[in-house]
């Protein structure tokens, strides 16, 4: 389904989920540069995207007519190119500057909004201050973070640091304070419309069940703290918006997007929501998707493409209900209607 909304730039901040190829670029075990990354991609080339094919950034661009932001770190985001926007996502990060150490060059949630701000001074080269500032205003922004101060770190290894500091329930409100200070900056920065994403169901990914699982039950731990935080997330946009006097921060439950298809897989179209098309051990969950894993011949069958990540069809449901769920699934309002509004405005 295509909009052909008016064009206007894209910035996509976060994790691996909408990461498009930043890390190829940095000296870090958190990449997807090879096969059989990428599998279904047009170019059938792995592009540092951790998907069998789009993502969900690619998947917005596409539906809305525009053209795909670029990393940030690419070469070629030059002249021309710069006015889609920019994509600044690096896997493994998360809120807390301690997510991920164990990736050790990533791109951490200040240093993309650094990028920012430089990419602003380099965009005001080309079409003056003024008009700059006008992209940046009429701009759309995704923003995917928190599943990694879960998964790659408070649950990372038993008694991990985070999780001799703080109780579960203690340390979700801190990562949510944290997470309000990097959406103040974004506002400050001048965005003023933010799609946010809540954690996906962190407890049923092929990675938890291949560790926690007995019989295809999600780990509980893990489910325990996308239900603690993604209530709380939504309640601070909520009040971001109450502060500003205006929907600037639109949640897309893509806890309940996944849901659907992991209670429901044959509904969608799926074989399994459980096993991973690609990986080793059991559920496919085990270790990274390499050229030695096993391999899915039919990926358009399977929710999860590696042990955490969805597989392209997967994604394509994802922003199908972003551009048009129910409030249910976006909230204030769909994407769509985003769109239809701004462009009245």
């Amino acid at each position: 389904m295509e909009t052909h909304a008016e064009a206007r730039a894209f910035f996509v901040f976060g994790d691996s989920l909408v990461d498009n190829g930043n890390n190829n670029y940095l000296v870090t075990t958190a990449r997807a540069d090879a096969y059989p990354y990428g599998i279904d991609y047009p170019s059938h080339q792995a592009t540092g995207r951790f998907s069998n094919g789009l993502n969900i950034p690619d998947i917005i661009s596409e539906s809305m007519g525009w053209e795909p932001t670029l990393p940030y770190l690419s070469p070629q985001l030059v002249e021309q190119k710069l006015l889609i926007g920019a994509n600044f996502a690096s896997a493994g990060v998360g809120v807390l500057n301690d997510t991920g150490i164990q990736f050790v060059n990533i791109i951490r949630i200040y240093q993309q909004l650094n990028y920012f701000e430089e990419y602003k001074q380099r965009v005001s080269e080309l079409i003056g201050e003024d008009e700059t500032q006008k992209l940046v205003k009429e701009s759309l922004v995704l923003i995917t973070l928190g599943g990694n101060d879960f998964v790659n770190n408070y649950f990372l290894v038993p008694y991990s640091a985070r999780s001799r500091q703080y109780s579960l329930p203690k340390y979700v409100p801190f990562v949510i304070s944290e997470y309000k200070k990097v959406l103040k900056r974004l506002y400050k920065l001048g965005f003023r419309r933010v799609i946010v994403t809540g954690t996906g169901p962190l407890g049923c990914v092929p990675a938890e069940l291949a560790q926690h699982s007995t019989d295809g039950e999600c780990a509980k731990e893990l489910q325990k703290a996308a239900s603690l935080f993604n209530p709380q997330l939504d309640k601070m946009l909520k009040q971001l918006n109450h502060g500003l006097g205006k929907d600037v921060f639109i949640a897309a439950n893509t806890n309940l997007m996944h849901m659907d298809f992991i209670a429901n897989p044959t509904r969608f179209g799926f074989v399994t929501s459980k096993i991973a098309c690609c990986g080793q051990g059991p559920y496919n969950g085990l270790g990274l998707c390499t050229p030695l894993s096993n391999l899915c011949p039919n990926r358009d069958l399977y929710a999860f493409w590696d042990p955490f990540h969805p597989s392209e069809k997967a994604n394509r449901m994802i922003v199908q209900q972003m551009l048009t769920g129910s409030n249910l699934y976006m909230h204030p309002m769909n994407l769509s209607t985003i769109m239809a509004m701004d462009s009245r405005a």
